[in-house]
């Protein structure tokens, strides 16, 4: 076995884990080297953890400054697969068999005392900012504890791409894969190294990953949600086994010169900044709404990664490749050491900080909210790593129990008491807080509620009364519209004609109106001439529309996407209004062909507002700007700019960042009302003056 097929981590700081881990003393080797007892660091590893935990954090700071960061987790995955593949092979080399519950034991020092610290501690600070963050708590921790979160999301048919109540841990589902992986692997491993040759070994790991990349190409519905393919344990493992492939090839002497870029000639030297550029180029341009994303991209990234890391172990005597040098800087190497703690920490503070301090994208505000997320999570992260990861890690449960028993045993009676006290009532707190979580968020007890409100409306025909939830709420305490249980607008429940004074009609007062001619009006068109369509932002802004367009008639349901639009658009047909609202896009994107499809549906002579998107995914400005475009194509249409109007406005947001407060309702009227005037003032010719109505 060559020495750079033996680089190793050292045996006593086995601390390879889903997202992170601390390697000790660099070593290096040539092709033909005899192998090292022990396993020894390989330099740069933990730099491309660093690289990898970066592209997830600024995905989740802002989805839209990397669409595809999310492919970060994926890089963990190979480094995972191929850092534990390593320390199975070595120890039964060294010892003859496996010892599965010492090396089960090492995960739990490794994993688990963080990941308690941030459960704990993030329940009981988002209890005090914003209730909804605890909905659904007590599954979360279930599957946080018992490293199953991909799974119990799954069942309890949760969307990791469309929420109405976002997860405090909804990080955690890549934990949960890397831990059925330890907890199985290891026993495949020992079949593997009983029975079969290095060549078996590889063939076996490459085909478990082919078939889990075939399974997510095949099991991903383009039409539905992604989550089964991305979370499921059997769609996702190509990473962890291209890493553990890279693993049984390098123990092999034979194998290991093979796969060594230095032994490829030409096409090895440019190997590594291929795969560089390749992964890069996606980690740019991808994002969760490519379908290529589960049919080739996330494999992709993870066979680039795997040359990433053969250009980490192949190392020579007395010098290093640009790579090598790059991923082992000590900043690198800082920050991939506590990457399992800044994955952990990463989540819960963003969501907790930013829901507190909401900022509008693209502005001053929002970039340092981002940035203030940044150094709380360092902070925390690196606090997790020097004072709980690392005495765990070296010393375990029982000798960590142990001292501070005894520390705390030699400390004042006053010292003790305090302690005590402080285990104490944070356990009762936490079990409080456990029991006293909402089972639902108060966006989706709205949504659900004016939904059915719609629903009915629509089938008596009648844009009659809403009655809108007491749950409505804004996050601005002050404001007239936090409205009290029991409480509801009369202006609401039956909302008046809003006195907007518009371009006089071409047609004379109490003259009947010939359906035609109607349609090809384009004066300011009141609420009993208007239809709309959307999905759950329209179902959130049901009431407001309705005051501000009295007798408006709505066909809105959550998680609609424009192909729906487009059935509701045909199914309606010659009964459609003269003047048309649509909304959709926030669940499923902006499709092109779909959004001309139902423009063609409607004709040239109806007034048409399509209503653009705004939201924490990274596909907003690239949709928004399909929508304009679309628009700039048809005289009779015209973008209602809610993201522009939101942006300025973030409080008026729920608190998934996504659905419209009862303030933000009206906000999202006013900007539809007010394309309306501006369509009817660019085809009449006469300007259109808007009242400013009060919010009742």
């Amino acid at each position: 076995m060559t020495t750079s097929a033996t680089s190793r981590i050292n045996d006593t700081r086995q601390t390879s884990a889903p997202v992170g881990g601390t390697v000790g003393a660099t070593s290096g080797g040539r092709p033909g080297g005899r192998a090292t007892r022990g396993m020894a660091h390989i330099a740069g590893l933990d730099g491309l953890r660093a690289m990898a935990i970066a592209a997830v954090l600024v995905f989740h700071l802002n989805a839209s400054w990397l669409p595809g960061g999310f492919l970060g987790v994926d890089v963990f995955f190979v480094v995972s697969g191929f850092l534990i593949t390593s320390l199975l092979v070595h120890e039964h080399r060294r010892t003859g068999h496996i010892a599965f519950s010492q090396f089960w034991v090492r995960r739990a020092r490794r994993l688990v005392p963080a990941l308690v610290l941030c459960v704990v501690t993030s329940v009981l600070i988002a209890r005090t900012v914003n209730g909804d963050l605890l909905v659904g708590i007590g599954r979360q921790i279930l599957g946080a504890l018992t490293f199953s979160t991909n799974w119990v999301e799954i069942t309890a048919g949760s969307s990791y791409f469309d929420q109405t109540a976002p997860q405090l841990f909804m990080n955690f589902w890549s934990l949960a894969v890397e831990e059925q992986f330890y907890l199985v692997w290891p026993i495949v491993t020992l079949g593997l190294l009983a029975v079969a040759s290095s060549r078996v070994r590889v063939a076996t790991a490459v085909a478990i990953g082919a078939v889990s990349s075939l399974l997510m190409a095949v099991l991903f519905d383009p039409a539905g949600d992604s989550t089964r393919v991305y979370y499921g344990t059997d769609t996702h493992v190509m990473g962890l086994m291209i890493g553990a492939a890279i693993a049984f090839a390098w123990a092999s002497p034979k194998l290991a010169l093979r796969i060594a870029p230095s032994q490829w000639g030409p096409v090895g030297r440019g190997a590594v900044p291929v795969a560089a550029l390749v992964l890069l180029a996606l980690v740019f341009r991808l994002d969760e709404s490519n379908p290529f994303t589960f049919r080739g991209g996330i494999v992709l990234a993870c066979l680039a990664t795997g040359v990433l890391v053969l250009g980490l172990i192949d190392r020579h005597p007395g010098r290093s490749t640009t790579w090598q040098s790059i991923a082992s800087h000590p900043v690198a190497e800082w920050v991939g050491q506590r990457s399992y703690s800044l994955y952990l920490w990463h989540w819960p503070v963003i969501l907790i900080i930013v829901i507190d301090h909401p900022a509008a994208p693209g502005t001053i505000d929002h970039l340092l909210t981002r940035l203030w997320c940044v150094v709380v999570t360092v902070a925390l992260a690196d606090l997790s790593y020097r004072f709980v990861e690392t005495p765990f890690r070296r010393h375990g449960f029982k000798a960590v129990g142990s001292q501070v028993l005894v520390t705390v045993g030699r400390s004042s009676r006053r010292v003790r008491q305090v302690v005590a006290a402080t285990v104490a009532i944070t356990a009762v707190l936490t079990v409080v807080v456990l029991v006293t979580a909402p089972d639902q968020s108060q966006t989706a007890m709205l949504l659900e509620q004016n939904e059915a409100a719609a629903a009915a409306g629509s089938a008596s025909g009648s844009a009659g009364a809403l009655a809108v939830s007491p749950l409505l709420r804004t996050h601005t305490p002050s404001s007239p519209w936090a409205l009290r249980p029991g409480s509801i607008p009369p202006a609401v429940i039956a909302a008046p004609t809003p006195p907007v004074a518009a371009a006089p009609s071409a047609t004379a007062p109490g003259k009947s109106v010939d359906p035609a001619d109607a349609k090809a009006s384009f004066t300011m068109p009141a609420g009993t001439e208007i239809d709309a369509y959307g999905d759950s932002i329209m179902v959130g802004s049901l009431g407001a529309l309705r005051y501000y367009f009295d007798g408006i008639r709505i066909d809105a349901k959550s998680n609609r996407r424009w192909s729906d639009g487009l059935a509701q658009v045909k199914a309606r047909g010659d009964a459609n209004r003269r003047a048309v609202v649509l909304a959709f896009g926030t669940n499923w994107g902006i499709d092109a062909d779909q959004v001309r499809a139902t423009l063609d549906a409607l004709g040239p002579d109806r007034m048409v507002v399509l209503v653009n998107i705004m939201g924490p995914m990274s596909r907003v400005d690239k949709d928004n700007a399909a929508l304009a475009t679309i628009a700039a194509e048809r005289s009779n249409v015209e973008v209602a700019d809610w993201a522009s109007a939101v942006r300025a406005h973030p409080d008026q947001l729920q608190s998934d960042g996504i659905h419209p407060s009862l303030t933000g309702a009206h906000l999202f009227s006013k900007t539809v009302r007010q394309a309306f005037a501006d369509l009817s003032q660019q085809n009449t010719g006469q300007k259109v003056t808007l009242k400013d109505l009060p919010i009742p």
